[in-house]
């Protein structure tokens, strides 16, 4: 349940894809942002006599100047008992794209205009010296990690998420979208926008100043959240830092791993350049294995009322930021 003063919403399970789907297009300014374009976008791909599927949806990621990317979109509910469907699904995707790249080339940019978005896309195109939209379409789908999968799920299991995130060469990104209402009808959405831990939207900061923005395409250092006794005892004596979550898309960019101590410190005080990132026993979190014992650095203090808030989770951003950093607000 959730609770306000006024209402109380309780959860209303999705009874069809179809209802899942119509909640995602409700979502979608929201669940992406003003980045990325989210396309609901049904046609086969893949080559005659080969293996042929119906991707739910296309997502273009124009939230890097440098690395566009388009998702493959797979939705499903919890309760058809998703796990092996899913994971078929998504495999058979990839070999489909691989095989029809052309055509999938023709889908987007079909849907794109009659969608009304071939304008956006230009101007990125034009900004970002990608010279035009075919260019730039052709970029992402005949470029290098060009495959990534996006799963839009209501409920996501422990053991689904290991699957999806340890059983395949290309990235898995999943979004969880739940559904409540409440007794007079009024429906409301829960969900974590689409690597909202990673982009990292320009704003207003003190004073009228501007907070410039996180390339992903530049992201380099996950920065982690850590108590005394487990920044002493790991961070430190064991050269490591275990049972985190880290984005599959992600994980081949990382060269170093931050330390943010908890309070009383409430800083970032270490960085370490990172050996390799492992599975984590058999769950669906990594352990981050250094190369080099952590290097102490100029305390990057968190600052009260602040633009960035104290941690809870891991972070992205680049040893850079971090080396040029007076405080929190300076990193993210």
């Amino acid at each position: 349940m959730l609770w306000t003063k006024e209402k109380k919403y309780y959860p209303e399970y999705f009874e069809s894809e179809d209802e899942l789907e119509c909640a995602i297009l409700k979502t979608s300014s929201e669940l992406f942002g003003d980045s990325r374009i989210y396309l609901d976008c049904k046609k086969r791909i893949g080559k005659k006599g080969k293996i042929i599927n119906i991707p739910d949806g296309y997502l273009l990621d124009l939230s890097s100047s440098k690395e566009p990317k388009l998702y493959v979109v797979e939705n499903e509910i919890a309760k058809h008992d998703p796990l092996r469907h899913i994971a078929v699904q998504i495999l058979q995707f990839s070999l489909s794209f691989e095989t029809s790249q052309h055509l999938v080339k023709d889908i987007i940019k079909e849907a794109l205009s009659n969608d009304g978005y071939i304008q956006k896309c230009q101007k990125y195109a034009e900004k970002n010296g990608f010279e035009n939209v075919d260019y730039l379409l052709e970029q992402m789908i005949f470029g290098e990690n060009r495959f990534n999968a996006l799963v839009i799920i209501d409920e996501l299991s422990e053991e689904l998420e290991k699957v999806l995130i340890s059983r395949f060469q290309f990235p898995v990104e999943i979004v969880t979208l739940e559904r409540f209402k409440s007794k007079d009808g009024v429906r409301i959405y829960k969900f974590d926008p689409f690597l909202s831990d990673i982009s990292v939207i320009s704003i207003d900061g003190p004073k009228g100043s501007k907070i410039s923005q996180i390339d992903p395409a530049e992201i380099d250092t996950i920065v982690v959240p850590a108590r005394e006794e487990g920044f002493q005892e790991v961070f430190i004596n064991e050269n490591c830092w275990y049972a985190i979550r880290i984005h599959s898309s992600m994980i081949p960019k990382l060269k170093n791993i931050a330390v943010y101590r908890v309070a009383p410190e409430s800083a970032i005080t270490h960085i370490a350049p990172i050996k390799n990132i492992e599975k984590w026993k058999d769950t669906s979190k990594y352990v981050v294995n250094f190369s080099d014992p952590a290097k102490k650095i100029k305390s990057i203090k968190l600052i009260p009322k602040g633009n960035v808030k104290a941690p809870q989770a891991p972070r992205y951003t680049t040893a850079g930021r971090i080396k040029k950093a007076k405080t929190l607000d300076d990193v993210f």
